[in-house]
């Protein structure tokens, strides 16, 4: 099982992928440095209460659905969206993900 630690690095890797942000964007919207975010993010830093407090305002996402996992937050965020969809390459093989046209 997964550590409440784990699941909100994988949930925020997972915002931020959804959201097209890089480090350094998430922590300008949160207050820190984007070194301070990587740390986090790799776990050789933990996220602290705040930080939470500050990902789920950032995010527009109730604290217990960041804490919920990723699947659960981004389903959250993007419940009006239309989900990601690999691109497939000319090589056969699936490229990053793009957007469904509206």
């Amino acid at each position: 099982m997964l550590s409440t630690e784990e699941v909100l690095r994988l949930t925020v890797a997972a915002l931020m992928l959804r959201a097209g942000e890089r480090q350094g964007d998430l922590a300008a919207a949160i207050g820190l440095s984007q070194a301070q975010v990587s740390r986090k993010q790799s776990g050789a830093a933990r996220w602290s209460l705040e930080d939470i407090d500050a990902l789920s305002a950032h995010y527009g996402l109730p604290v217990l659905d960041l804490l919920a996992g990723p699947t659960h937050a981004v389903g959250v965020l993007y419940a009006d969206t239309p989900p990601l969809q690999p691109a497939v390459l000319a090589s056969g093989i699936a490229g990053p993900p793009e957007r469904l046209p509206l």
